[in-house]
Order: C-alpha cells, then structure tokens, then sequence
C-alpha cells in the first residue's frame, strides 16, 4: 500500500470547539456540514463551552453519531480554561481542531498550538472593534490569536473575508471563502396542496400574502423595520400577515411594537421553531431587514423553497441576493425603501415567479451543502497531507 493510499483509508479525528449549541445561524449549520464530514474520511467530536445537557441541536448532531462533549467555560479568563482543552485534545488524539465563534476560536486555537496541531477557524460575523468595550477587547485578542496561531481562517463570505484581511490584519495567504451550504433535499418547493394544508393548520386564508422573516430576535436584526413598514403594505394588502420566527431577548419589545402599530392581529409571532421548510413553504415572500450579517443562511434556505427576497444591503448579503434577478435589496433602517421593495414583489406575480425560479438556481449552483462539505474536506486533507 503507498503512504497516499494509507493516508485516504485513515480515519482523522477531527474536534469542532463551539461557544454553545443554540440556534442562530453557525450552530445550525453544525448538522448538515458535519453529516457529510462524518461520513468521509474523519471522525468528528463536538466540543460545546457554554451549553446544558439535553440541548436539542446536541440531541440531533448524536443522532447523527456524532459525539457531543459539553465542557463548560464560562469566560475567557478562566484559569483552568486552556489547560482542560490541551488534555482534552491529547486525550481523544485529536489530529485537527476546527474552532467556530469566538471564544472557540481563540480559547481553542491557543490549546491547539500548545498541541502543535493544525487548526481551522471559521469566522461568520462583521465584528464592530471601534468601541472601547469588553466586546472589542475580546474580538481583538480573538484576531491576534488567529493571526499567529491559525494555519486556515474562513470566511463565510467575500466581504467578510475582505474585512478581517483589511481590519484585523490577517494574513490574505491564509484565509479564504468558504460559502455555508443548505440541504436541499430538505429545502425545496412542495406541491401546492401541501402548501394549502400547511396554511389551514395556521389558520392562513389560501390567497392572503403571507411574509416571513427567519431571525433570532435581537435588535440589529431588524424586524422592528418590518413592523413599522406593515401599516402601510396593509393600506394596499387588508389581508397581508407577516409571520416572525424565532426567539430572542427582543421579543418582548417587538410584540409591544405590534401593538403599538395595531397590526397584532396580522403578526404571528411563531416562536423558535425546527419545521422551517414548512413555513417557507406555505409563505409569498422573505424578508431580511437586518442591520448586519455576513452570509445569513436563512437566505439560502428562502430561496431554495423559491421565496422573492427582500434583503437589506449589508455585510455578504448583496452576494446572495441579486438585484432584480431573485430578490430585491434596500438600505438597512430605510423603511419607506423596504415598503416600496414589498410592493413591487407583492404587486407584480409574474416578477415574485421569475425571482423564485431564479433564487432555487442560485441556491442549487452556490450553496448546496454536499458541494460545501467536500470544499472543506479538502481543506482538511491539505492540512493532514
């Protein structure tokens, strides 16, 4: 056997370090990447800091047969932090680390080096350094440890990627794109009597224009700017519903929003829910109004079911959304342009058909998951070789 064939029939042990299990976008991406990855050439173990047992997304990654550790560190200056990772990596003979979010990335990318192991580290948001905060602080150290300790730093799209190369100073030689994918097999355009049955369970008349917005429910995510714009798209659409999925910290204040509007009675507030391809499905339109996002995959799965996108144009969004061609896109915060946006999809059903075709293209041709899984794959061999 030649050392190139043992090297393909060896299995790697490969360890994700992750801040926490929780469902905003990198934490979900967890399942369907780390599916195709277990089933190739590595054995892969995730490693969750801040996370209680019984967690769902560790429930589905160990239905998977992917072992989950939960090896909580509560910051970043805890004395005994790195120590435990440096053991844990020598324990389960870890030959490659890839680390996601922050504390992940700097916390485990330190206990790599001291293991002199190979590490990989995924970067998914615009980090804001130009205040004087803790936040900053740690966003800064984050990127020295990238910076001189990190053999592969991804980003999630290219203007992320120029970012960090510009802002954080890390090296361009090392750092690349490498597009989050969806499983498309999952996400797709049913039939529409499954889109009627899914509309009568919510209790959605068949020809109301349904909107929806997929978010954890933060401020700079930006629904408060849909709920200011529903008065004004109800003058024109009585029946319209804007349904609000996910959970947050903002929550409360959005529902006050609503209230304050008098649109509760056409806002569904769906809570943190795991049938997304459902509720893509039985909707006419996505809408993504936030303030900041670097690749947010709720796009990727909009425009794999066919939802026209109206997006705001920020971080790697405008790589997604292709102006007039899947969707539209409009300055964050600018709210007569985002009902203006949803008129023009919402007003012209042969433009919404065009852009749904167009946008499940696009998904197919970038962000299909199984193409994804092996660009990384591949980056690991790289590092292996």
């Amino acid at each position: 056997m030649t050392e190139r064939q043992s090297f393909f029939l060896m299995k790697y042990n490969i360890v994700w370090f992750i801040d926490g299990l929780g469902m905003g976008g990198a934490e979900r991406l967890l399942v369907p990447f780390l599916r195709r990855l277990n089933e190739s050439h590595f054995s892969i173990r995730v490693c969750a800091f801040q996370v209680k047992e019984g967690n769902p997304m560790g429930v589905q990654l160990r239905r998977l047969g992917v072992t989950v550790d939960l090896l909580p560190i509560p910051h970043l200056r805890a004395p005994t932090a790195i120590p435990r990772l440096v053991r844990y990596l020598g324990q389960h003979r870890a030959h490659l680390v890839h680390t996601q979010l922050e504390f992940a990335n700097t916390l485990g990318t330190v206990a790599a080096r001291l293991r002199r192991l190979p590490t990989v580290a995924t970067l998914h948001t615009f980090d804001d350094v130009a205040s004087p905060g803790k936040e900053a602080r740690r966003i800064r150290l984050m990127w020295w440890v990238l910076r001189h300790g990190c053999r592969r730093i991804i980003a999630v799209s290219d203007g992320l990627r120029g970012y960090v190369e510009q802002t954080a100073r890390l090296p361009s030689a090392r750092c690349l794109t490498l597009y989050n994918g969806i499983d498309l097999t999952r996400f797709c355009r049913q039939p529409p009597a499954a889109r009627l049955a899914l509309r009568r369970a919510w209790g959605i008349p068949p020809r109301a224009p349904l909107a929806i917005s997929v978010a954890v429910l933060r401020e700079p995510k930006g629904i408060q700017y849909m709920l200011r714009a529903l008065p004004h798209l109800l003058r024109s659409w009585p029946d319209l519903r804007y349904l609000v999925v996910g959970g947050g910290a903002h929550e409360g204040a959005l529902r006050a929003l609503a209230g304050e509007l008098g649109v509760t009675e056409r806002v569904i507030f769906a809570g943190i829910r795991h049938d997304i391809p459902d509720l893509l499905n039985m909707s006419d339109l996505f809408v993504h109004p936030t303030r900041e996002d670097a690749l947010p995959t709720v796009l990727m799965e909009a425009m794999a079911v066919g939802l026209p996108l109206v997006a705001s144009r920020v971080g790697g969004v405008p790589e997604m959304v292709h102006e007039g061609e899947n969707g539209l896109l409009v300055p964050a915060e600018d709210i007569p342009q985002l009902i203006a946006a949803c008129h023009q999809i919402l007003d012209n059903p042969a433009l919404a058909q065009q852009m749904s075709t167009a946008g499940q293209q696009i998904a197919a041709a970038q962000f299909n998951i199984d193409r994804q899984a092996q660009k990384l794959a591949q980056i690991y061999h790289e590092l292996l070789s």
